[in-house]
């Protein structure tokens, strides 16, 4: 059961990270396509502090928890 667990939230991290690079590709490679984020620098900041979360996470379950 401990490795399903684990294994569930790493993969949730792993996903979270995929989703929010996704976001940087877009706001990079079509900034003038988001209309309602007009600071194209902050919102992608705020993705980056996204991945920056996720990234921990699963570095601290495979520092701590990886067997």
């Amino acid at each position: 059961m401990r490795e399903i667990i684990l294994n569930a939230a790493k993969q949730h991290a792993q996903a979270e990270i995929a989703l929010h690079n996704v976001n940087i590709e877009i706001y990079l490679n079509n900034p003038a396509g988001i209309g309602e984020h007009s600071d194209i620098v902050e919102s992608m900041q705020g993705e980056l502090d996204k991945v920056a979360a996720a990234h921990d996470r699963l570095e601290m379950l495979e520092k701590y928890f990886s067997t």
